[in-house]
């Protein structure tokens, strides 16, 4: 598994984290989003197809809460295609998030 993105999340329009490179599909494996503010906020993460835009018919998290100093962890296994991409956004500053997962040629 290796680090596929990790950073400070925005606020509307958010940030993209990862993007599938062409050629590639991608596991997506495991994911921290932690709050460094000291106070509440919310987030959404999304894992769009190519060419889409985050919408709630591809949110894996959306509005959801998260207390302060607090870290949310989730593990599962997403594919995503060439293109594809995740895309994160917070309700105010102080988010940040690491993505982890497996790339590996798309043998189409």
């Amino acid at each position: 598994m290796k680090s596929l993105g990790r950073g400070a999340i925005a606020t509307t329009p958010g940030t993209t984290l990862y993007t599938v490179p062409t050629g590639y599909k991608c596991d997506v494996q495991d994911m921290l989003i932690c709050n460094t503010a000291s106070s509440a906020v919310t987030f959404s993460v999304y894992f769009v197809p190519s060419g889409g835009s985050a919408s709630t018919s591809n949110a894996v998290f959306y509005t959801a809460p998260i207390a302060a100093y607090e870290t949310v962890h989730w593990e599962g296994l997403q594919t995503l295609n060439n293109g594809d991409f995740i895309k994160a956004i917070g309700s105010a500053s102080g988010i940040t998030m690491n993505v982890s997962g497996t790339e590996y040629r798309d043998k189409v």
